[in-house]
């Protein structure tokens, strides 16, 4: 299985490379190398999983969903932060609980505002948060 999954990996690489080059005209090394790394998450430019913006890459909601799904995530709970976010600021904090199973549980925080976000999303940082 181990071979298997490494040839989907290359097989995928070469495709999102190949996607790359198509989309972006000037491509850096660095975005390359990035895009190298996300794509041993299994995540395809071609499916919709990864966007490029300001030069940045964001992984999508579809392909958050496809890592959660191949590390086999049951489920996953936010909270809002009130005493961190600031509305009226467009800055907003979340607390993630990702359950794998009865005993296994993981907590990220999540934060957004203006500083921090592409132009492109100004006004849906609750969102990128």
């Amino acid at each position: 299985m181990r071979v298997a999954d490494t040839q989907s990996t290359r097989k995928l690489l070469r495709e999102n490379l190949r996607g790359v080059k198509k989309l972006c005209l000037n491509v850096t090394s660095l975005q390359l190398m990035l895009l190298r790394e996300l794509s041993r998450l299994h995540l395809s430019l071609q499916s919709g999983d990864l966007i490029i913006l300001d030069g940045r890459w964001y992984v999508t909601h579809s392909g958050l969903l496809r890592v959660a799904q191949r590390r086999r995530c049951k489920g996953i709970t936010t909270e809002l932060i009130d005493s961190a976010s600031n509305p009226k600021e467009s800055r907003w904090v979340f607390k993630a609980t990702v359950v794998k199973s009865a005993k296994e549980r993981f907590v990220g925080y999540g934060d957004a505002d203006p500083s921090n976000c592409s132009s492109l999303v100004h006004g849906a940082e609750m969102r990128v948060a």
